[in-house]
């Protein structure tokens, strides 16, 4: 595995992340009829993940790990899951992310990003991880409620606590990423050193959007959904499998329903022979391949249901793309204008 350096810090990660939005789901149901995390798989995928050098994980307060969206008596289980794996390893060799910002129960002060709420999650945070501090701490929406310099100060505060060591953002407005950048400089505060963002072949918006920013003041990113929540896989070309993510999100069936959707599918599945990988693999190279075009440090996040996706997953950092080779996927995506 190689580590790369995050941002403008001297903080290193893994080129690729483990997420949590969708851990593996159990055939069991809990009280509420609502699908339980698979912790042993978890367990595994994350023995599996350390032994191969990956040393980054993302959370959020409000994930649940197995569906979305998450009823509020659920928030809080995927760090609660991760909090049991992890105590097994030694803390020093994670880089944990963790965010805050969604809604958590139903009072006027449980979401958003003002102080009180951020003071409140934070603790939360530690103890359904097990933890005493969490590595990177990200602003998880934008709050037009909370004035950015309170967000900004609590966060600055939290970090000269100890109880974070590195902030950032995450589907922020452009706009807004730059105020908080100019805010935490005129205030001297410390400022962000990434932001999390949806980026993949089926979604490219940051390039134009938000991408230079992070050129201009360092940030490292952190894309999500680099394979489009599982389009840009082999999953879907017989079906929707039992437990997947398109059983619970009407937007992924309307997707795979489409006839150039399949098409598309066919002509990246060529390409990646070509290349003796898979879709996946083609894919989550792109985005790594990327990063030098857009002189940015690029992480994607990958998040798995089953310990062969993991393995499948690690298999792109062996596919060396050319320039020639992102070119023609470009065009074939751009050719089909399937979008995520």
């Amino acid at each position: 595995m190689e580590y790369v350096r995050f941002g403008s810090s001297g903080l290193l990660v893994s080129k690729l992340c483990m997420g949590s939005w969708f851990l593996p789901r159990s055939k069991e149901v809990d009280e509420y009829g609502v699908h339980k995390v698979d912790v042993n798989e978890v367990r595994r995928i994350i023995k599996y993940a350390f032994d191969h050098g990956i040393n980054f994980i993302d959370t959020a307060n409000r994930y649940h790990g197995a569906v979305s969206p998450v009823p509020l008596t659920h928030v809080g289980n995927a760090e609660c899951v991760l909090g049991e794996v992890l105590k097994e390893y030694d803390r020093e060799s994670f880089v944990i992310v963790t965010k805050v910002g969604g809604r958590m129960a139903p009072w006027p002060n449980a979401e958003g990003l003002s102080r009180k709420h951020i003071m409140w999650q934070v603790k939360e945070s530690l103890k359904r991880l097990q933890m005493d501090y969490v590595d990177v701490y990200l602003a998880h929406i934008y709050d037009p409620n909370t004035p950015l310099l309170e967000t900004l100060m609590a966060f600055d505060d939290l970090v000269r606590q100890g109880k974070v060591h590195y902030i950032g953002s995450s589907n922020h407005p452009p706009e807004k990423i730059i105020e908080a950048m100019e805010l935490a400089r005129e205030y001297r505060l410390h400022s962000y050193i990434t932001i999390q963002e949806p980026y993949s072949l089926l979604n490219r918006e940051i390039e134009k959007t938000k991408i230079p920013i992070a050129r201009r003041y360092s940030l490292a990113i952190m894309a999500y959904s680099p394979l489009a929540q599982g389009l840009l896989t082999e999953k879907y070309l017989k079906g929707i499998p039992e437990l997947s993510r398109a059983t619970i999100s009407k937007k992924l069936k309307s997707i795979i329903s489409l006839k150039r959707y399949y098409e598309m599918l066919k002509e990246l599945k060529e390409i990646a022979k070509e290349k003796d990988a898979t879709i996946a693999q083609l894919a989550i190279a792109w985005v790594l391949h990327k990063q030098k075009e857009l002189g940015v440090t690029i992480v994607p996040i990958v998040s798995v249901s089953k310990l062969e996706h993991l393995e499948e997953n690690l298999g792109a950092l062996e596919i060396k793309l050319t320039d020639y080779d992102v070119k023609r996927i470009e065009e074939v995506v751009e050719k089909y204008g399937v979008k995520w």
